[in-house]
């Protein structure tokens, strides 16, 4: 059973490495505000991912600059990000999403499918973040219109990499995504995001 949310303000969303609010306070500048009960944030040194499992400084697997943990509340950040303000803005806000995400409802999580639906039907290539980009080439056709898990696990990295995008203006990847999807992108997190709500996390 899900506990009744709290009102969060952007200050009090994240429970912060100690002594290390400065670090943070650009990204929650261009956040919105937050519904929900506060994440602990913490870095650690060479996070990869090996076997489907989250590895701290083992040395092996594929690194990655962060991970979440929903059910646990808790964000990790590789340690290097630490002086790099616009990155750490970037892979928060994408770790962040995954919160909102989680707990948005099923309307809004079709809407947004949707628009990537008609993004496939017009062969749209490119993406604004790499966890999107990889999950996006491992695309088969008729994942789209079957809604396989490749498909759904695209779709919720998909999001978070637009919502990233979208608070801090920075799309990352090989391939960017053209002008004409950014729109309608856009939109779409302008009516989601609009003014007033609060972010479900």
């Amino acid at each position: 059973m899900r506990t009744k949310n709290t009102s969060t303000r952007r200050s009090d969303a994240f429970r912060l490495p100690g002594g290390e609010a400065a670090e943070f306070e650009g990204v929650l500048a261009r956040l919105p505000e937050f519904d929900g009960r506060p994440i602990r944030v913490d870095f650690q040194p060479a996070l990869s991912v090996y076997k489907g499992r989250l590895v701290r400084a083992g040395g092996r697997g594929v690194p990655v600059h962060a991970a979440s943990d929903i059910r646990r509340r808790r964000i990790l950040l590789e340690e290097a990000l630490r002086g790099d303000a616009a990155e750490l803005a970037r892979v928060l806000s994408h770790e962040l999403f995954h919160f909102v995400w989680a707990r948005m409802s099923n309307a809004e999580r079709r809407s947004w499918e949707a628009v990537l639906q008609g993004e496939v039907r017009c062969g749209a290539r490119g993406e604004l973040g790499w966890p999107s980009e990889e999950k996006k080439g491992r695309l088969r056709p008729g994942d789209a219109k079957e809604r396989t898990r490749r498909w759904r696990e695209y779709v919720c990295e998909s999001f978070c990499d637009t919502a990233a995008w979208h608070f801090n203006g920075r799309p990352e990847g090989a391939g960017a995504l053209k002008p004409r999807f950014r729109r309608r992108r856009e939109a779409w997190f302008r009516n989601f995001a609009r003014a007033g709500r609060r972010m479900p996390i």
